[in-house]
């Protein structure tokens, strides 16, 4: 059999090392040695070759826009939220296109190949959900973007916004969001995730709402959003976002709660980088950390994803679209330094996220789609660690980014002329 790519002499996340054959936008072969003609051969030479960064939660209308038209002063989520009202009517079809293409351009570089996009839909020009829907077919050949129509000021706080969210979904939007703790009342938050909740199923939609972004432990919208799932029959298909409220909940409370969130198949959605930063800011010491309860779901057995959330925005003023430096924020932030814990972490930028998006066609396995990563990292735990070179990254059968390896050379008497920072024991 010819093949259109061949990566050769790679390392699979499970330790095997594997030659992977490609044909148009499918993987056709993976066996530890393919010999056969291709039009292009990718040398992954005991280099990590990965699935794909999936991101399941990020907001592209706002991405590189630092600064405009001021910075958050203080870094909280009020005044990030408010700045975002000031930089809104600012907001130009062609300014929030080319800094989302831009990051698009970004992502692709660092083999991030899915992104889940909340767009607000509180703008009743519907601006930036129609400028995400021209990104969207624009990167369709090598990204899948999904995108939350997601009423930022309030579902039921904002005027228009339960109309606009309709009119987002009737333009093609895929996903439902919603932000029942910014609501006037716990009882209008509680009523916001009833009524989405049934529109989504009414219109067959996959649901993600920011859920309890909050270091208030009463706030507890998780609860009415796992009860809607279940009553509604909306298993495997609801995301909660954030939940950072849970890090300050009493552990009672929470002993009741994670079996609900479990039984209802409602997935997790912290956002490490943005939730050390913005939660806590009311605290003097103890400080609390600012994210849920990650290693407590994951044992309960609710599926948990990390997300992005931001990058150059109101609300956070730096990233890079590196999904590793999520995983590793994320590691740290809830300890998980165990082998099993660090690999566990990788799975969930790449594989876990990816079953929260609904991405069938995602992972390494013959008849799965062509796209993946190859990284200057010997395994999983090696990645996260270094956060490595993209040597190569292919979309959908694609060769779309290439780097060279960046060893540095050395001027040391008696040492090595180069080094990186890849580890191989000594015994």
């Amino acid at each position: 059999m010819a093949f259109d790519i061949i990566v050769k002499g790679g390392i699979l996340p499970d330790g095997r090392g594997a030659d992977i054959g490609i044909k148009g936008d499918r993987i056709a072969a993976i066996e530890p040695r393919i010999e056969a003609e291709a039009g292009q051969t990718v040398d992954a030479t005991d280099s990590l070759v990965s699935p794909p960064f999936v991101d399941p939660h990020f907001h592209m209308d706002a991405t590189l826009s630092y600064g405009i038209p001021r910075i958050n002063a203080s870094g909280t989520l009020l005044e990030g939220i408010s700045l975002w009202g000031e930089l809104k009517p600012l907001l130009t079809h062609e300014a929030v296109r080319d800094r989302a293409l831009a990051y698009c351009d970004w992502a692709v570089s660092m083999g991030l190949l899915a992104i889940r996009s909340h767009v607000d839909t509180c703008d009743d020009r519907l601006l930036a959900v129609e400028a995400l829907l021209d990104v969207k077919k624009t990167v369709a050949p090598y990204i899948d973007l999904q995108l939350v129509a997601f009423p930022q000021d309030g579902f039921y706080r904002s005027p228009t916004a339960r109309e606009n969210t309709i009119r987002a979904l009737d333009l093609g939007v895929d996903v439902l969001g919603g932000i029942p703790h910014f609501e006037r009342t716990m009882a209008d938050g509680r009523r916001s995730v009833t009524e989405l909740c049934e529109i989504a199923t009414e219109r067959g939609l996959m649901v993600d709402i920011h859920c309890d972004e909050t270091d208030d432990p009463l706030s507890r919208h998780i609860e009415q959003l796992a009860y809607e799932t279940q009553r509604l029959g909306l298993q495997g298909r609801v995301a909660g976002s954030h939940l950072t409220s849970m890090h300050s909940m009493d552990n009672y409370y929470v002993s009741k709660l994670l079996p609900l969130i479990a039984e209802a198949q409602v997935s997790a959605i912290p956002n490490p980088l943005i939730n050390i930063v913005l939660q806590g800011r009311h605290d003097t010491y103890p400080k609390r950390r600012g994210m849920t309860r990650v290693p407590e779901m994951i044992k309960a057995g609710i599926r948990v994803g990390f997300g992005q959330d931001c990058v150059l925005d109101p609300w956070y003023s730096l990233g890079t679209a590196d999904m590793l430096d999520v995983a590793f924020m994320g590691l740290h932030v809830a300890q998980m330094t165990s082998p099993a814990d660090m690999r566990r972490c990788f799975d969930m930028v790449t594989n876990v996220n990816a079953e929260i998006m609904g991405l069938g066609d995602h992972g390494l396995a013959v008849g799965k789609l062509a796209s993946l990563v190859v990284l200057d990292a010997g395994n999983p735990i090696e990645a996260v660690r270094l956060r490595p070179e993209r040597l190569a990254v292919i979309a959908k059968g694609r060769l779309v980014a290439t780097r060279q390896r960046q060893d540095t050379l050395l001027s040391l008497s008696g040492r090595p002329a180069s080094v990186n920072r890849r580890h191989k024991p000594v015994h």
